[in-house]
């Protein structure tokens, strides 16, 4: 079983180009044919356009040493050292990625990811090539001293940065600890409940007035007295005629 893919675009830093299989590729050594019409760089080899079968060393333990082959897998071309690259979003497809590079040289294959897959290789590169890569992209690249499969299997991978420094590498960069998960959602605040309300105090009662109000009228007493006048006179008069 295998991958048949074609190589489309070759262009800047971390672009992910991706292939439709013919059919599934092994799952063990992830055996997949890539089919280039330009040139492309490997750590340790140029690539012509053509065929060519990517596979993992067939070890337990060593699982980032990738072997290269021509299309039928009868010749091995070459031998390059990889380290565990992690996407978040695998994909259906075999998918690479290319280092940007300067002018007129052919793009640096970075990353390959297997379809499912959420680690995929990345290539480790000689420290001159390195140097060169990091320039034109403008961040480090994993570098390696090592030539040969014995080596690669105990090899140290370093840091090269476009002056050509060599640091200790980050290997958070290429883990799945450097894709960090969405911060959850402050959950929202409970609002307090409302506190209850004291009853409003009743209103004082408004004091007794030391006077009662002076609301009667004189007129009414002036009338009485009147009548009391007029019916003395009447009377008085009475008994003077008799």
């Amino acid at each position: 079983m295998m991958n048949s893919i074609r190589l489309v675009a070759l262009t800047s830093l971390a672009t992910m180009v991706s292939f439709a299989p013919v059919a599934r590729a092994d799952q063990w050594d992830k055996k997949t044919i890539l089919t280039v019409k330009e040139q492309i760089q490997l750590p340790n080899v140029t690539l012509e356009p053509g065929s060519y079968t990517f596979k993992l060393l067939d070890s337990q333990s060593d699982r980032h040493i990738v072997q290269i082959f021509d299309k039928d897998g009868m010749h091995i071309i070459t031998t390059v050292l990889a380290i565990p690259n992690y996407r978040l979003q695998p994909t259906d497809k075999s998918a690479f990625s290319f280092w940007e590079v300067p002018a007129g040289q052919p793009p640096a294959m970075r990353a390959w990811f297997y379809p499912g897959d959420n680690f995929g290789q990345e290539f480790v590169y000689p420290k001159n090539m390195s140097t060169q890569i990091a320039a034109a992209a403008k961040m480090t690249v994993p570098t390696t001293a090592a030539v040969s499969t014995e080596e690669f299997k105990t090899a140290e991978v370093t840091s090269t940065d476009q002056t050509g420094n060599t640091s200790s590498l980050d290997t958070k960069t290429y883990t799945a600890e450097a894709a960090p998960a969405p911060a959850p959602a402050p959950e929202p605040a409970p609002v307090p409940a409302p506190e209850p309300q004291a009853a409003a105090p009743a209103p004082a009662p408004e004091p007794a007035p030391a006077e009662l109000p002076h609301t009667a009228s004189s007129l009414p007493l002036i009338g009485l007295l009147g009548l009391v006048s007029m019916a003395g006179f009447f009377a008085l008069r009475a008994n003077r005629a008799r």
